[in-house]
């Protein structure tokens, strides 16, 4: 009996050591995970402005596949107040895949007026040709726009000044060609905005509070926008939507 109490104390002395060696604790996996957080892609936007800093924290869900989105700030009457990011293409009007003309994809100016449209109609910047689309002429400036992330990612940026002690923080996302047995491909057979966007940009929203002794931010889905992108209406229903609810898993807004 002796002999095995020895042996057993050998063993987890044994394993304290190892692990005192290699710098582990019983609490050490966790801060590990957090510490190297794997796929993270790190955002900077508005370097230069002078108002708060700010963190939205973006991890991805099951139905992720290369959205495009938008972030920005209103105040609490939904007023818009700026733009904290907005996918390159959409800010320049000009994307990767927008030209096949000569039998090749190449950069061309695309309009996608159903790809963020309560974004774009909040901004409230009519372009000549109707749209509230930025242009190649009339982009967002390069200061607020990035490439599209293709994972997690935390967006670093700032509002430009101080705003106001309450406001919102809203994310616009939306995923092409993610059809459902409501938004089915051949829903809106003579709307070709529609057919790029198949079920509609959705929309989620944290209310920041610069005094509360609380910085972190949840946000939460609040409707999505109009299909095709005619209007800037928000539509709170949710039934039929289906993978774009789970294209995001969880947004955060960090007050730094």
């Amino acid at each position: 009996m002796k002999r095995i109490l020895s042996i057993t104390v050998f063993f987890v002395v044994l394993t304290g050591f190892i692990l005192v060696s290699m710098n582990l604790s019983f609490s050490g996996p966790q801060e590990q995970v957090k510490a190297k957080n794997p796929g993270q892609a790190v955002l900077q936007t508005n370097p230069d402005g002078s108002g708060a800093e700010l963190e939205i924290i973006f991890k991805k869900g099951e139905s992720h596949n290369h959205p495009l989105m938008a972030v920005w700030v209103e105040d609490t009457t939904g007023k818009y107040i700026q733009t904290l990011y907005v996918a390159k293409s959409i800010a320049s009007g000009i994307f990767n895949y927008g030209d096949n003309s000569s039998g090749t994809w190449t950069q061309g100016e695309v309009r996608r007026p159903a790809a963020l449209p309560y974004w774009g109609h909040k901004r409230g910047d009519r372009a000549p040709d109707g749209l509230y689309l930025p242009t190649p002429a009339n982009p967002v400036p390069d200061a607020y726009t990035g490439a599209t992330p293709t994972g997690d990612f935390r967006l670093e940026t700032r509002l430009d000044k101080n705003g106001p002690d309450v406001y919102d923080v809203l994310l616009e996302i939306n995923q092409s060609w993610d059809w459902n047995e409501y938004w089915t491909n051949n829903k809106y057979p003579d709307d070709e905005d529609y057919k790029s966007s198949s079920q509609p940009a959705v929309v989620y929203q944290a209310r920041v509070g610069m005094n509360d002794t609380i910085k972190e931010f949840p946000m939460k889905f609040i409707g999505h926008s109009h299909y095709s992108g005619k209007t800037g209406e928000l539509f709170t229903e949710t039934n039929s939507l289906t993978t774009a609810l789970d294209i995001a898993d969880e947004i955060v807004v960090k007050v730094k």
